[in-house]
């Protein structure tokens, strides 16, 4: 399954190897959007583990549709 995690707030390209497999995406409305697999449940609650030890507040966790998800690289 493929998952967006949206943020408010921008991540750096230093957050790459942390979020691993994900996407990371910066918005220009000033949100970042992880963007990749996740194998299952567990895996998701260790993902928003991560998002919750950077402080940064968590605005959406949406499943979509592999191919749908658009995100390709770091924009910054």
């Amino acid at each position: 399954m493929v998952y967006q995690i949206r943020l408010k707030g921008h991540l750096g390209r230093q957050w790459t190897d942390w979020f691993e497999v994900l996407t990371i995406t910066l918005e220009e409305n000033g949100e970042t959007l992880l963007t990749g697999p996740v194998v299952d449940q567990a895996a998701l609650h260790g993902l928003l583990r991560k998002v919750r030890d950077l402080g940064m507040p968590l605005l959406s966790v949406n499943r979509v549709k592999p191919g749908q998800a658009g995100a390709s690289d770091v924009k910054q």
